[in-house]
C-alpha cells in the first residue's frame, strides 16, 4: 500500500513519520522550501513515546503522480484549495483522508474527487512544528479515527 501524505507538519509529519518507520511506503508532498529542510535535516521527531530521525520520501505537487492508495491531507485548513490543485493528478485515484478542522472540507473534497474517494477523519493529538523544522509532541496521546461518510 502507497500512502501520501499531503502537510509534514505536527499532524501528517508526526502519523506519517511513525508509519515510515513502522515500514510503511510513505511519500510526503511538500513545497520545494519544506523539502529543502527536510533533505537537509531529514524528519525529526521529539516525544514522550521516543524520537524519530528518518529520511522520508518527499514529491513536489509537480513531481506528482497517480499511484497512491491512501492520501492523507493533514494541511492548514486556509491551505485546501491549494493542495485540491496539488492533488489534482490523483483524482479518482487513492482514498483521501482529511485532517482538519471543521467538516466544511468535506463537501468540497467530495465536489472535488468525487464522495465514493473521501472518507472522514480526525486527528487527536497535541504537537507542533518548531522553527528548524522539528516535529514537537507533547504527550503520550495520539490517536487517528476514520470513516466511511454516509456509511
Amino acid at each position: 500500500m502507497k500512502i501520501l501524505i499531503l502537510g509534514v507538519g505536527g499532524i501528517g509529519g508526526f502519523f506519517g513519520g511513525y508509519l515510515q518507520q513502522s515500514g510503511a511506503d510513505v511519500t510526503f508532498l511538500v513545497r520545494p522550501k519544506r523539502k529543502d529542510l527536510l533533505l537537509k535535516n531529514g524528519l525529526k521527531v521529539i516525544s514522550p513515546l521516543g524520537n524519530l530521525k528518518l529520511k522520508p520520501n518527499l514529491v513536489l505537487a509537480k513531481e506528482l503522480t497517480p499511484i497512491y492508495d491512501i492520501i492523507l491531507i493533514s494541511c492548514k485548513t486556509y491551505d485546501l484549495d491549494q493542495a485540491i490543485l496539488d492533488l489534482k493528478l490523483t483524482k479518482g485515484q487513492g482514498v483521501i483522508i482529511p485532517f482538519l478542522n471543521g467538516m466544511t472540507h468535506l463537501k468540497k473534497l467530495d465536489k472535488e474527487f468525487g464522495s465514493d474517494n473521501v472518507m472522514g477523519g480526525v486527528a487527536h493529538i497535541s504537537s507542533t512544528i518548531n522553527q528548524n523544522g522539528t516535529i514537537e509532541h507533547f504527550s503520550e496521546f495520539k490517536k487517528t479515527y476514520f470513516w466511511k461518510q454516509n456509511a
